[in-house]
């Protein structure tokens, strides 16, 4: 994610870092280069005259441009949605450990050996970050184990590690020991129901974003704005070459740096859980997580992760 104020005045067209420009550079450059050509040769394609009026690209622009206006819309939506979702884990996670220090008590017939509460709240919140963790790991498919170990009860990682969804197996010990507790008398049926309600929209929040990752928008309507955003800018040069003959080059450029730019966006934010400059600065989420329950549990938290070059991971 770029996290930066808003330029003013003519830094406002100089800025490449956080801009779209790096990533449409080399299709830009090569429009530019055929716009060029076509008002130095006026037109003509070795002896043929290519002849086209700005009709046909008044007649496609139009249409163009609320059609990826659509496809933004809809590729902002899920960037939006998924922000909103992993919003709704830091407030889970923060009342999963205010819940479990406020309602999980010593057993009632506690024998020498018995556990400290402060034991098992220990462990639901580093599982609650562990959660988080393995989330972050599945939606971006990478597979830092070290990240997610360190929070979990060495018996308990051979079986995360061999899971399928290591979130959902992370869940399923902390219902585990949730369950024991209240078999123990740690805790009362229906406290256990309220703090069970909160795992359950963790999960929630999990499914829902894995829905997102799993879902694309439709392969055929990405590419059908691809192809005929390509042709507009590409053409346009012939349409508007007798009109206003040697400005071509300049009006084609900002032209197709419009439309090639919202087609880079639309495809940078359609997938949010990714490592694009404008995707959702999960390992940003992830740590904040982790600081508020470690700070919940009075132990040392680690520093927050600060944006480096503007941007945030």
């Amino acid at each position: 994610m770029i996290v930066r104020d808003r330029p003013s005045g003519v830094r406002l067209f100089f800025l490449l870092r956080g801009s779209i420009l790096p990533r449409i550079r080399v299709t830009l450059l090569v429009n530019t280069l055929i716009a060029i050509l076509v008002t130095v040769g006026h037109g003509n394609f070795f002896t043929l005259k290519i002849t086209l009026t700005a009709i046909p690209f008044t007649l496609m622009g139009l249409p163009l441009a609320i059609f990826l206006g659509f496809r933004n819309s809809a590729a902002y939506d899920r960037y939006w949605e998924a922000r909103k979702l992993w919003g709704e884990l830091v407030i889970r996670c923060r009342s999963l450990s205010r819940q479990c220090q406020s309602f999980v008590r010593a057993p009632r017939e506690a024998g020498a050996g018995a556990e400290a509460p402060e034991q098992v709240h220990q462990r639901m919140v580093y599982r609650a970050i562990a959660f988080v963790h393995a989330l972050r790991l599945q939606l971006r498919d990478q597979g830092d184990a070290d990240d997610l170990r360190r929070w979990l009860p060495e018996a308990e990682w051979p079986r995360v590690q061999a899971a399928a969804s290591k979130p959902d197996a992370v869940m399923q010990a902390m219902g585990r020991e949730l369950g024991q507790c209240q078999r123990d008398g740690r805790i009362d049926a229906c406290l256990a129901s309220s703090i069970d309600g909160t795992l359950s929209a963790m999960t929630a929040a999990a499914a829902s974003c894995e829905r997102i990752r799993g879902t694309p928008i439709p392969f055929s309507y990405t590419l059908l704005l691809h192809r005929t955003a390509y042709l507009y800018c590409f053409l346009l040069p012939f349409g508007l070459v007798d009109t206003i003959g040697f400005m071509t080059p300049f009006v084609v450029v900002i032209v197709a740096y419009t439309f090639f730019g919202l087609d880079a966006l639309g495809d940078e934010i359609e997938e949010p859980f990714g490592l694009e400059p404008n995707d959702l600065p999960l390992d940003t989420l992830c740590r904040t997580i982790e600081i508020s329950l470690l700070e919940s549990l009075a132990e040392p938290a680690p520093p927050r992760l600060e944006p480096v070059g503007y941007r945030l991971t």
